[in-house]
């Protein structure tokens, strides 16, 4: 395999394993499971591969091997759970263990996968390291696997071709003005400072903030008939359930920006389907409190307090609605991270996390850290929802999210089977 570069943002990135949780459809069986975990390597390059090091470039690499670098942790055992096998504790348990130290990526892969014997289910934890993939090739990876381990169906071979450079981006994607002359300014002071964070730098620094950066998880569902309701009363509204969930977690948290992740894989020259990386960008969604009044005043008044409440969550997804349409039609917005990430210097992209913690002497690092990525404040709110999916080898699964430095509080939702499930990492 060719050298394939990283994106540059994983050493600004410690508490960003997320996890895929499944119930399956066959009884457990050791030598199944290693046999699908087995073909499904044969298919996905990266999940052969560790991490590399130019120093002469300062750039990192998958490191193609001849072996599958996954680890599998076969817990056996058997519990039974009174609604769903997803409801074990020991699931979050294992998720925590797994999550709890910075893996060295030089030794060890980017995909840690436990199962449980769990009644007439196989219960599946899939923990990615954000390098392997975002979260819709994640669950993509997740569905292969469940039907290769319950109908013997062969992965797809997958080749990865990750985003490369700004040339992968629309033309008219480029940077602002004003953003584009805070990076050159802050590019040009870090080559003053003339030093630069080593691997090793980082994942002793990123070890010991994760022994103190406790994060809470909670999951919550929604049941089939209750979605169905939620969906209609979204279609009357014209808004998409995300917005409703966006504005719900605005009206919660009494914020009024919240981020969102969005999918480009279609968008993207580059990507070949099934491939494993990131091909997602993230954007804020914010609104005015004036904004939402204004569209209050326009409807017709109601004294029950609940239909008061319901049109007030129903103005703020419509604004949200408005606002993420805007994002999506313009290139500047919807890409604005990623050419961040493509016009700063590496070795400052690397900085940007450990200076504004105080892991590291850098003024330019901490700068970009705090202005441009919110780690600093570290107050964000955040959503990504992976969508809706049908399948007969999947009994139920959620998606736990990554816990982002600059996030306080964050939702994965999932839908599965017709039942969403909502689960919240949160400081």
């Amino acid at each position: 395999m060719q050298r394939i570069y990283t994106e540059r943002a994983h050493l600004m990135c410690p508490n960003m394993c997320f996890g895929i949780v499944m119930a399956v459809n066959r009884p457990y069986d050791e030598t199944s499971i290693r046999d699908a975990v087995k073909r499904l390597a044969a298919a996905h390059p990266f999940l052969n591969a560790l991490l590399g090091y130019a120093e002469a470039e300062n750039a990192y690499y998958y490191r193609a091997t001849d072996r599958p670098q996954m680890e599998l942790r076969l817990k056996g055992g058997r519990y039974d759970a009174p609604e769903s096998a997803l409801a074990a504790p020991e699931i979050m348990k294992e998720y925590r263990q797994l999550t709890g130290r910075d893996w060295d990526l030089f030794e060890e892969g980017m995909l840690k996968i436990s199962v449980w014997q769990a009644g007439t289910m196989t219960q599946f934890l899939l923990v990615f390291h954000h390098l392997l993939a975002d979260g819709r090739g994640a669950l993509g990876l997740a569905e292969e696997l469940a039907e290769c381990y319950v109908r013997g169906l062969e992965p797809k071979s997958a080749p990865e071709t990750l985003i490369s450079s700004v040339q992968d981006f629309p033309p008219d994607s480029r940077l602002p003005l004003i953003s584009r002359m805070l990076v050159s300014k802050a590019n040009r002071d870090w080559e003053k400072e003339r030093h630069c964070v080593t691997y090793a730098d980082y994942h002793a620094f990123a070890n010991e903030f994760l022994r103190s950066d406790r994060v809470r998880h909670s999951i919550f569902r929604i049941g089939q008939e209750k979605l169905d309701r939620i969906r209609q009363k979204c279609h009357e509204e014209q808004v998409t359930v995300n917005d409703y969930l966006i504005a719900k977690m605005m009206q919660e948290e009494k914020t009024r920006k919240v981020i969102i992740a969005s999918d480009l894989r279609s968008r993207l020259s580059c990507y070949r389907e099934g491939a494993l990386g990131n091909y997602s960008t993230a954007f804020s969604v914010e609104v005015k409190k004036r904004e939402v009044a204004e569209r209050e005043t326009s409807r017709t008044q109601m004294s029950d307090q609940n239909a008061l409440e319901v049109r007030s969550l129903f103005s703020l997804a419509r604004t949200v609605h408005d606002r993420v349409a805007v994002t999506m039609a313009h290139p500047k917005h919807l890409y604005l991270v990623l050419q961040c990430y493509a016009e700063l210097d590496p070795g400052l992209l690397d900085a940007a996390f450990i200076s504004c913690k105080g892991g590291f002497p850098s003024k330019a690092g901490k700068f970009i850290g705090s202005l441009f990525f919110g780690f600093e404040a570290g107050n964000g709110y955040s959503i990504t929802n992976l969508g809706a999916i049908e399948s007969e080898s999947i009994a139920d699964a959620y998606f736990i999210p990554p816990a982002s430095p600059a996030i306080c509080k964050t939702q994965g939702i999932l839908t599965v089977n017709g039942v969403m499930t909502v689960c919240t990492s949160e400081r």
